[in-house]
Order: structure tokens, then sequence, then C-alpha cells
């Protein structure tokens, strides 16, 4: 019965794999199967009921259907009850097993879907916390980290000098399924020409001059976890060469050495030049390229997401105040409006390191801004140019919202009475302004 079962399911599409006992079926299940079981009650070694509470012990949601004799149907009716997703009594046509498969099928495809939703969702709430911005850019660059940290292939990061690649490559091995193991970050360009392949690849005791000792190269260190190589575009080519075999052979040979090491790695490189313009000048090999950007992903500078601005300058300057213990005296409107006029050469890093100065001198926030502008800072202008009047609104609404929930240690109630508005009013201006009340507590 069970080969010819398996024959007409197999016509009839369905994927199957067949166990002559339970046991074996139980070794080879886990919390991820994305199918359905079909079983029989009354089995040699284990029998139906058992088995079925053993899969819902690993997965409450996994569909369970049993094959019953007439005499079994009370206990597969109270198998149901425990959890069971169908029964067929036999004698059964194929066709009503084909139908309850195709339903159960259909419900499992629907939770592994809502899961994997969930994950995602996760994944975007503990990026907030990282990167740091609600602009539309920010926002699908989190997506896709969400989408691709899960996976194996190898990513490519670009964006100009201070946007925070390994801020982002942390967040991809975070949420990899490797984050307990090692993230190896190294900056290729400030590596000496000289020791570039001892560093890399390691070396054993003699190779060379002054090789005192076996060493292990950074990429035999991220064995089981990231290597992130950081501007990959400064690498000379012949160590290009070498690490185009380390990818494609995942093994590495220390110098000095004729026996290959096995290395798995989740590789993540970053660079703040054009690939293809080094490769069409000669300077970066194309087949090392399309190796290391299966899936590129490129940081918006912070001149062209000025929606962030506002944002991370507060926040910089509030963690900044904390660590030096010193008061944090929020800028004007008008104030945040200059900021965002400022081409910030240096990106996230620029406006971080003007933050924590900022709260470190004294004088009135304007006499602040002239003195890290040195006097560059155009303060005459009004503030209704500076800063559009709906922005202004914006962000003076958060500011009472934040500074509120701030006093009150987080108490919404207390907040709806100070501010005087109720309770959903203050939630859909909360996440509109996707301001939080954990993070504030």
């Amino acid at each position: 019965m069970r080969v010819s079962l398996a024959q007409w399911l197999e016509l009839s599409d369905f994927d199957v794999t067949v166990y002559a006992d339970a046991r074996d079926a139980l070794g080879d299940m886990t919390s991820d199967f994305a199918g359905v079981v079909l079983t029989d009650v009354k089995m040699p070694k284990m029998d139906g009921i058992s088995f079925t509470k053993s899969v819902l012990a690993t997965d409450g949601d996994i569909p369970v259907i049993l094959m019953t004799g007439h005499g079994d149907v009370p206990m597969a009716v109270e198998a149901m009850k425990s959890g069971a997703y169908d029964f067929v009594e036999k004698p059964f046509e194929p066709k009503d097993i084909v139908e309850s498969l195709e339903r159960a099928i259909e419900k499992r495809r629907l939770v592994i879907e809502n899961r994997q939703l969930r994950r995602q969702i996760a994944h975007r709430g503990s990026l907030d916390g990282r990167l740091i911005g609600n602009s539309k850019q920010m926002y699908a660059l989190k997506e896709e980290i969400a989408n691709i940290a899960a996976t194996e292939v190898p990513v490519l990061i670009s964006g100009e000098t201070g946007t925070g690649k390994e801020l982002v490559a942390r967040a991809i091995h975070d949420l990899s399924d490797r984050r307990d193991e090692k993230f190896v970050a190294v900056n290729c360009a400030a590596i000496p020409e000289s020791t570039a392949e001892s560093e890399l690849f390691g070396h054993e005791k003699g190779a060379f001059t002054g090789a005192a000792g076996q060493r292990i190269g950074w990429i035999e260190h991220a064995i089981k976890g990231t290597l992130f190589l950081d501007e990959i575009s400064s690498m000379p080519l012949a160590l290009q060469a070498k690490l185009l075999r380390v990818i494609e052979q995942r093994e590495v040979v220390r110098v000095g050495s004729n026996s290959p090491v096995k290395v798995d790695f989740r590789l993540i490189c970053a660079t703040n030049e054009n690939l293809t313009d080094a490769v069409s000048a000669r300077q970066f090999r194309e087949d090392l390229m399309f190796r290391i950007n299966t899936f590129e992903l490129a940081i918006t500078p912070l001149r062209d997401r000025t929606d962030d601005i506002a944002l991370l300058f507060d926040i910089f300057a509030e963690r900044a105040a904390e660590r030096f213990e010193r008061p944090y005296d929020r800028p004007a409107p008008s104030l945040i409006g200059q900021l965002k006029k400022h081409e910030w050469p240096g990106n996230v890093r620029e406006l971080k390191n003007l933050a924590e100065r900022y709260v470190l001198l004294v004088g009135s926030p304007e006499d602040r801004f002239q003195r890290l502008f040195k006097g560059g800072f155009d303060l005459a202008e009004p503030v209704a140019t500076a800063l559009a009047l709906a922005d202004q609104v914006k962000h003076f609404e958060e500011r009472l919202i934040r500074d509120a929930l701030d006093r009150h240690d987080g108490n919404v109630k207390s907040v709806m009475e100070e501010l005087d508005i109720p309770r959903r009013t203050l939630n859909e201006k909360m996440k509109k302004l996707n301001i939080r009340r954990d993070k504030i507590v």
C-alpha cells in the first residue's frame, strides 16, 4: 500500500519521501520542514498516534494526516483534538487523499511564508537601532539587508567614505546564520603590499626571513564566520588572483606550504570606488569583480538623504551627552535646516563627529554652530527659508512628544494628560514620526 500510494502521489505531482519506520521519519523532521506528513495509525515499533505527537512536538504547525481503519476512527478523532490536521478512513479513493494533501500543503505554505515575513520584520526592527534613518533610501537599504542576510551569497557594499559600509556588513553578519561565529574585518588599503600575502593567507615557519613561527591568515581565521574585505579595490593584482582561487576552490594555501586548508566563510566586500572603472583601467580583475558582487548594496551619501540629518544629529548628540556627562541643548529648527544645506563630504562619520563636538562646546547653540563651521554658517537667513513650515511643525511635534516621554519615563498616560491629546492621536503621531517608546525609556 505504501509503494502504490507513493506512486499515485508522484503521478499527481507530489514530491514524496517514503519511510517504513516512523522513527526514521522523525530523525529527518525539523521545524523548517515545508511539507505534510501522511501516516498510518497501526504500525509496528511506533504507532501513528505517538508519531503524530512527536511530529507536533517538533513543530505544532506541521499538518499530519492519519490513515485509519474503521475501528481506529475514534482514536483518529482524539488525535485531531490533540493537533492532527485530518484523517481519512480506509478504504479511500485516491482523489480524496490528494484533496486533503493539497489543502494541508497550502496551509503549511502560508505558515512558512508568515514565519519568513515575521523574521524579516524582526530583522528590520533590529536594523532600526543600527542603521538610523527614515528616508526612503534607508528604508530600501534595510529591506535589502533583511532580505539578503540569511543567504550565503557574496555581497559587495559600495558607497562613499564615511557612509557606514562596515556597519552594514556587521548588520548582515549579525542577521545571518553565522551570527555566533567570528566577523573578521580586513582593510585592504591598510595592509603593506610587502606583507599582504602573509596577512591574508598566512605563512609557515621559515617561509621567509623573519617568519619565526606559523601564522594563520585572516581568511583562515574567518572559517565558519564572515570575512569582510574593506576597500577591496586597493588589493594588489597579484593577490586578487590568489583571492579568486580561494573563493572558487574554498581552500587556502599558506605561504611556504604546499598543503591546502579547506575554508568555509561568508564573503562581504566593500569599495568606495567604481569597480567597473577599475576593471577598465586594468587595476581590478574582471573575473574577481563578478565573483564578489553576486548581490550589490549601494549606500546613498548623506547629502542625498537630508531627511535623515536631523534624526542622526539628535541621536549622535544625545549619545555623546550621555558618554561625556554633559547636557544636550537641542538646536532650533532653523539650525537643523542649515545642517541640511551642508554637503557632508565625510557623510555620517562627519555628522557624528560634529554632533560630539557640539556637545563638548560651551555657549548658545548658535555660537557653537558658528564655531563648528568656523563662521561659515549662515544664521541671518530667515527660519522659513531654512526649513519648510511643514518640516518645522513636524520637528516641533517630534521634539514635544520625545521630551514629554522622556520626562515621564515613557508613561503614555501622563504624556496624554500633559499634551492634552487622546491616545489614538498620540499613537498615530508617534508612528508617523518614528518615535519608539521603548527606545526612549
